[in-house]
């Protein structure tokens, strides 16, 4: 199981890159890193692009079109995974409440037959996806701008398996100043 942390965005509204930005001394990229890893990854690829950041424990791929948006930066993850991969986790890099456990059950899923595995929160799907090799292609070639794999899992519900984490992670991103600051005085 591969796991891709996508962490190439310049953080426009946040004002720097969220990779580097730190929580409790430590970066969001090397939580996410640890957050695959733990929930059942056995190798983690980062895809970085506005931060050149070293990341112990993971292989870095370089999006140099991180500018034109999260698309391209799946697209760039999923071209570098390695033949043997049977399936991939995606998070995001700026969910730090994106937990171990979520991405186990989305691991767990699979084991159990799900091709695609989302995490849902109060019902709804979001972060982090889980789908197998013989959809990476059809993913990538619709991912363009800021979508992802959204697009694909809206034609093919029939494949999409949902994985509830409500009681063991939030899916609340980290975009502004104001969402940081919030989120470290809880």
């Amino acid at each position: 199981m591969i796991g891709l942390l996508l962490a190439a965005g310049g953080g426009r509204r946040m004002g720097r890159p969220k990779a580097l930005i730190e929580i409790g001394g430590e970066r969001l990229v090397d939580r996410g890193v640890r957050t695959l890893a733990d929930g059942g990854c056995t190798k983690v690829l980062v895809v970085t692009g506005a931060a050149d950041v070293g990341v112990p424990g993971a292989e870095i791929v370089r999006n140099d079109a991180w500018e034109t948006g999260m698309g391209s930066s799946l697209k760039v993850g999923l071209a570098a995974l390695p033949d043997e991969c049977d399936a991939v986790v995606v998070a995001l890099v700026d969910q730090p409440d994106v937990t171990a456990e979520a991405v186990r059950r989305l691991v767990t899923a699979h084991a159990n037959g799900a091709e695609i595995a989302v995490a849902t929160y109060d019902g709804k799907p979001r972060n982090p996806v889980l789908f197998t090799r013989r959809h990476v292609a059809e993913i990538a070639a619709q991912a363009h701008g800021d979508r992802g794999a959204r697009a694909f899992l809206r034609t093919r519900p029939d494949l999409v398996t949902p994985v509830p984490c409500d009681d063991v992670a939030s899916p609340a991103d980290l975009d502004t100043p104001a969402d940081l600051a919030a989120y470290r005085d809880r």
